[in-house]
């Protein structure tokens, strides 16, 4: 067939980018503009080939093969697949699994299938070779392509460049219309662009009890490390560093074994809670804690009581084609959903008067939602707090403002005041 494919390998095209622009493999060190370096590679396959596109496939590297937002922009653009293999840390560093193969893989059975008469590499990886041979023996002219080295020097095997039929090198010119690097700040990255309603948030005061466990985990720690014995060289060891703050796992055991800390312990305003986290060791209420999900609560529907087999096609299709994966987005979007399919406008006041607190149950379809996107990527299965903080804020968000259009620019409604008007909760 008279058609040209192309073949990137995503960790070799945008590492070398990012060592050409940025002085350093990290791609994190660069922004790409995903549609712009599409069109690219398709009008130049063109061009050298002279031959129509058949398709570009994207082969990358992703934790648990899961798409990252990336991707999910990537595999809806026009004559555009998209392949992952695993992404893999070894000492420290991560490192892509089966994307060679899978590159092999798909050059071979272009070429056995005669779907195209040129192929067009952008890697630099010489495991290839058996593949690139392979397809030129179907009768597939191969053309190679390499990103300009940062030293001058090769960046692809010479055993890959000797075989290839055709040679191009993606100069600085043409890789900077869709790639650019960062800019830094005195550190490795730029600082994130602040938002607000995440800054409103985290200004939630701490429960007395919170603070009063902070306070006697520090004290422990002190008259601990006044029972040490002095080491061999007569020093004393330094002393273990505390967190400021107990995570809700300690403050769940704490109650569970018991231990109540005297609100006393730490000077604080009677009136100080924390109604944010859905764990329940953190349900603090003005007059007394309780645990569990509160009565108030527990009547609110989740999303997936409220979504029909047919909505949640539509919801899976529009996650596929049009959402791009931002925390802040993923919490709109969810809140958007929810509120459209409330059977009474009594739920959304309910939930209005906990805000920042999301209850439990909704609170975890929320992130569990978030997930699919690969939001749990490089983090061990968690997601990132500042993440977390970013989705719980966008779901405030969005009915702050669905709230808003119906009582109109004057109206009085439930909404998070907090996030209007900016003011701490």
């Amino acid at each position: 067939m008279d058609r040209c494919v192309v073949l990137v390998d995503a960790g070799y095209l945008l590492g070398a980018a990012a060592s050409l622009l940025a002085g350093e493999p990290a791609r994190s060190r660069i922004t790409v503009d995903h549609a712009a370096l599409i069109q690219g590679l398709r009008e130049l396959a063109e061009a050298d080939t002279q031959r129509p596109l058949l398709r570009i496939y994207w082969f990358d590297g992703a934790p648990d093969r899961v798409p990252q937002p990336e991707h999910r922009r990537l595999r809806v653009m026009p004559r555009v697949t998209v392949r992952l293999g695993a992404l893999t840390r070894s000492d420290g560093r991560w490192a892509q699994k089966g994307v060679d193969a899978a590159m092999h893989a798909e050059l071979t059975e272009l070429a056995r299938n005669r779907a195209c008469s040129d192929v067009v590499l952008v890697t630099g990886d010489g495991d290839l070779l058996p593949g690139l041979m392979s397809a030129k023996e179907h009768g597939v002219a191969v053309h190679l392509w390499a990103v300009q080295a940062a030293d001058g020097d090769y960046n692809q095997s010479e055993d890959l460049v000797a075989e290839a039929d055709e040679r191009r090198v993606l100069d600085r010119m043409w890789i900077t219309r869709a790639v650019q690097a960062k800019e830094l700040t005195g550190i490795c990255a730029p600082p994130p662009v602040p938002r607000p309603e995440i800054a409103a948030i985290l200004s939630a005061p701490l429960p007395e009890s919170a603070l009063a466990a902070a306070a006697e985990r520090a004290e422990d720690a002190v008259r601990g490390a006044a029972r040490t014995e002095p080491t061999e060289n007569g020093t004393e060891p330094a002393p273990v560093p505390t967190k400021g703050v107990p995570t809700p796992k300690d403050l769940a055991g704490l109650r569970a074994h018991g231990h109540h800390p005297a609100p006393a312990a730490v000077p604080h305003p009677p009136s100080a809670t924390l109604r944010w986290s859905s764990d329940k060791g953190w349900i603090e209420r003005p007059g007394g804690g309780t645990l569990g999900e509160p009565p108030e609560t527990a009547s609110l529907p989740t999303l997936a009581q409220l979504t029909s087999a047919e909505q949640r096609w539509a919801d899976r299709e529009e996650d596929i084609t049009t959402v791009g994966g931002d925390p802040f987005e993923v919490g709109q979007v969810f809140a958007r959903r929810w509120m459209e399919r409330l059977p009474e406008n009594g739920h959304l006041h309910k939930l209005s008067t906990l805000y920042p607190r999301i209850p439990h149950r909704i609170d975890g379809e929320l992130l569990r939602y978030a997930a699919r996107f690969g939001l749990l990527a490089h983090k061990d299965d968690q997601i990132d707090e500042h993440d977390r903080y970013a989705i719980r804020a966008g779901f405030w968000r969005e009915i702050d403002v669905r709230t808003a259009a119906e009582h109109g620019p004057t109206g009085e409604h439930p909404g998070p005041e907090g996030i209007r008007g900016g003011r701490t909760p």
